[in-house]
């Protein structure tokens, strides 16, 4: 077995994109090889300018209503099958970065959604629940950010989670990548949700309806999986729609997603700047 890891992807200085072990001491030592690879130490420190998300997905595949206490506070039925919904990798965004609320088309509703994010390390498909740990890379933080207008309202597309879910920055990862050997065990782990500092989400992993290997089990059959696939694994209770008011982001908010093991995954929130961008 590999020895566990804490991978952080970086820029240099010079804009070269590069993965680094972290140190428990919080030094950063440059990796060199490949992420879906072998990675191989090298003794230097990093050089780090910022950090990236620990990857860039080759798809992020999302299960919806996978914590009970979560099903509860919405009002919905326990799900028979995992409820799969995707986000466009173009969301993603680093560890510190801002979540930017949409005002091209604007969102009065956007919420936080704290979650456990798997990252499929080998290209797999039909893998039985009893081998699915098997194909994990890692796991790392994650927030489903949601404009819930546009997720909901019959006005705006109603019904079309794709939307609502994939605006720019709605996928912050990060901020590294812990691989399995790190955490043998999925549903074993607390994660909390803060915004401005005040807990809003807190819960076990354990409280998943369909745990880490039968999801792995469900989106693999006669599905392939790519490496690089991310999983976002649902989400506790806690979100800012079930709140009475509800609690909308506004620009200013800072969230920040915890998993033990992991780390903290922060991001400031702001309104989004209004510029025409092309690449």
């Amino acid at each position: 077995m590999k020895p566990p890891m804490k991978i952080v992807r970086y820029q240099d200085r010079l804009g070269g994109i590069h993965h680094a072990l972290l140190h428990p001491d919080g030094r950063l030592e440059r990796l060199v090889g490949e992420l879906f690879g072998d990675l191989v130490p090298t003794g230097e420190t990093a050089d780090v300018e910022r950090i990236l998300a620990p990857l860039e997905p080759r798809a992020i595949l999302c299960i919806g209503l996978n914590y009970r206490r979560h099903a509860a506070e919405t009002g919905a039925a326990i799900p028979t099958y995992p409820v799969l919904f995707m986000k466009s990798p173009g969301a993603v965004q680093h560890a510190e970065a801002p979540i930017a609320l949409p005002t091209t088309v604007a969102s009065h509703q956007v919420d936080y959604e704290g979650e456990l994010a798997v990252v499929i390390g080998r290209t797999c498909r039909n893998v039985p629940r009893s081998e699915a740990l098997e194909v994990v890379l890692g796991y790392t933080c994650a927030n489903d950010v949601s404009a819930r207008d546009w997720q909901k309202q019959q006005r705006l597309g109603g019904g079309q989670w794709c939307r609502g879910k994939s605006f720019d920055s709605f996928a912050p990862l990060g901020p590294c990548l812990v691989t399995t050997a790190a955490i043998p065990d999925p549903q074993a782990l607390t994660l909390q949700t803060r915004l401005n500092g005040e807990i809003v989400q807190a819960a076990s992993t354990a409280d998943m309806i369909f745990p880490v290997a039968e999801i792995i089990e469900f989106l693999s059959a006669s599905t392939t999986l790519l490496a690089g696939t991310v999983i976002l694994t649902g989400t506790p209770s806690g979100v800012g729609m079930a709140a009475d008011p509800p609690r909308w982001l506004r620009s200013g908010d800072t969230v920040e997603v915890e998993i033990d093991a992991i780390g903290v995954l922060r991001n400031p929130v702001i309104d989004e700047p209004i510029s025409a961008q092309t690449s």
